[in-house]
């Protein structure tokens, strides 16, 4: 944190011009949330002939024009990420399905956390250093176990990937283990998503809708929350640490 000629701690300065990136991004979400419904099975299962024909005849530009277009979803924080990452799936089997899925969100969440760093978190995460409240010691946690945290906001199913996107930004995190806990830690929710998009011709075919909740089965479901237990040793082995020494 910067001094003022006065010695005291110097004031972030908010700025309207930073805003500009969070707010288009706040806007494009309030646009897609009206518009849900545009991106959904029955759109898909329209198209995918379509779709095929076009992967088909020029596979190089639809990885291409998929990947642009998740970046967007995720950046601008629009629904329909899921329907984007099945439709990775059925166009581009498990294996490439993953990686330009993987990839286009990391991407994606990199954007809308450079965004909302911008906008927001110089002048909040200066408020909450100059702050003695729970914000600051859940800012003291964050940077104690940062990679343990970032990578439990990714591996919990129950946290929205909107808000694992953008809380790491407003509470300081460093851009280089937001990229490497996002990227590794979405791997285990997209290979899942994508195998259910890789089979979704033969679902369409008998005029059915994909199981969505085969993440929530215990044997997809327990190695993910093993990986949580994981990432959640070294905060309880330094909590543990900290409780003796007290």
């Amino acid at each position: 944190m910067t001094q003022s000629d006065s010695g005291r701690p110097a004031r972030a300065r908010f700025s309207p011009g930073r805003m500009i990136p969070l707010a288009v991004i706040l806007l494009a979400a309030a646009i897609g949330v009206a518009n849900r419904d545009a991106f959904s099975f029955q759109t898909l299962a329209e198209n995918r002939e379509r779709l095929l024909a076009w992967r088909d005849s020029s596979y190089l530009l639809a990885a291409g024009g998929y990947v642009l277009a998740y970046v967007l979803v995720v950046a601008l924080s629009l629904p329909g990420a899921l329907m984007m990452t099945l439709t990775g799936g059925f166009l581009f089997g498990l294996v490439a399905g993953s990686v330009l899925t993987v990839s286009a969100a990391t991407l994606g969440a990199v954007a809308i956390f450079l965004a909302a760093r911008a906008g927001l978190g110089e002048a909040l995460q200066a408020r909450m250093d100059a702050s003695h409240g729970m914000m600051t010691r859940i800012c003291e946690g964050l940077r104690e176990n940062e990679i343990s945290y970032l990578f439990l906001m990714r591996l919990v199913p129950a946290i929205p990937f909107f808000v694992a996107n953008l809380a790491p930004a407003l509470l300081g995190a460093r851009l280089r283990n937001y990229v490497l806990t996002t990227f590794f830690g979405i791997i285990p929710g997209t290979v899942v998503y994508t195998w259910v998009g890789a089979g979704l011709g033969e679902v369409f075919a008998r005029g059915e809708t994909p199981d969505l909740g085969i993440l929530f089965e215990f044997q997809i479901l327990g190695p993910i929350l093993a990986l949580c237990v994981l990432s959640a040793l070294p905060i309880a082995r330094k909590w543990f640490r900290k409780t003796g020494e007290e």
